[in-house]
């Protein structure tokens, strides 16, 4: 009786054992350990790049219209090394730095004030609710008239494309800062602008920071837009003239750049939110 209710007991054992192997590869919103992130993200790439390739390598789309990856890369390195590509990607860079700095300077003090104040929102969100449903690329032609075909219009279209969407993210990032917050300290004697300055502010920055992590990626969309209407350099201007020489090549190397940068972009804003809010992780911890 004793052995059966020890074997009994060993399989329960080893039935728990596998259960809490499984959650702990699918736990919910639990951190995994670095060394299994990376070679999760490795993965999901490997298997891109080897599905790419085997759909050259089985004949199902012609070399001049799907290069191989390989090409592509080294298409890319041929870009820097012979054609002063290295220049059209700064151009690029600086598009994009400009015109996000622009964004960021008057989406997120604005849209602090529109999830703090009701008053500020019901003034202002009609307007912003309003932009944030047309499309940027409908005021190109308007662009093009007031402001030429100079690096103006090109900025003026990476801010409307980015703006809206930032100011409605920052606004309700602020309307979920926690209201007991905000009514201990003005039952403490703080006005109104302390209280902004010293609960709402520092209670929604991290989410501030993760929301120009997310729109940075709008703002690349748009400058492929921007650069391939009446545009002279760029990332965007070096792959519109690829194409017409059907050099899917050079196209493709612009866009892994654009991706290369945008993940680089991306690293550089997660650092940065755990630089300045490390508190954040610790809490987790």
């Amino acid at each position: 009786m004793s052995v059966f209710q020890t074997g009994n007991g060993s399989a329960r054992t080893a039935s728990g054992t596998q259960t809490k192997r499984r959650q702990r590869l699918f736990e919910f919103k639990k951190p995994i350990p670095m060394t299994r992130a990376v070679v999760l993200g490795i993965t999901i790439w490997v298997i891109f790049f080897a599905l790419w390739e085997l759909v050259n390598l089985a004949g199902w789309s012609s070399e001049l219209l799907l290069p191989t990856p390989q090409t592509v890369i080294v298409k890319l390195y041929e870009l820097f090394l012979y054609n002063e590509f290295i220049i059209d990607v700064l151009i690029s860079l600086y598009r994009i730095v400009v015109s996000f700095a622009i964004v960021c300077l008057i989406a997120v003090p604005l849209g602090i004030l529109m999830g703090s104040f009701q008053t500020v929102e019901k003034f202002v969100n009609p307007l912003v609710s309003a932009w944030r449903y047309l499309p940027a690329p409908s005021l190109i032609p308007l662009l093009l008239m007031w402001l030429g075909s100079g690096d103006e219009s090109k900025l003026a279209l990476l801010v409307l494309g980015a703006i809206w969407f930032m100011l409605t993210l920052i606004m309700d990032h602020t309307k979920a800062v926690r209201n007991e917050l905000i009514e201990t300290s003005v039952t403490l004697g703080g006005n109104r602008w302390q209280v902004l300055w010293t609960v709402v502010v520092p209670g929604v920055m991290p989410n501030v920071v993760t929301a120009m992590r997310q729109m940075l990626a709008i703002s690349w969309t748009y400058l492929v837009i921007a650069e391939i209407v009446a545009a002279t350099d760029g990332i965007g201007a070096m792959m519109i003239q690829a194409k017409r020489f059907i050099h899917v090549d050079k196209i493709m190397a612009g866009i892994l750049m654009i991706g290369i940068l945008g993940l680089l972009f991306d690293f550089m804003f997660r650092y940065l939110h755990r630089v300045l809010f490390r508190y954040l992780d610790e809490r987790e911890s």
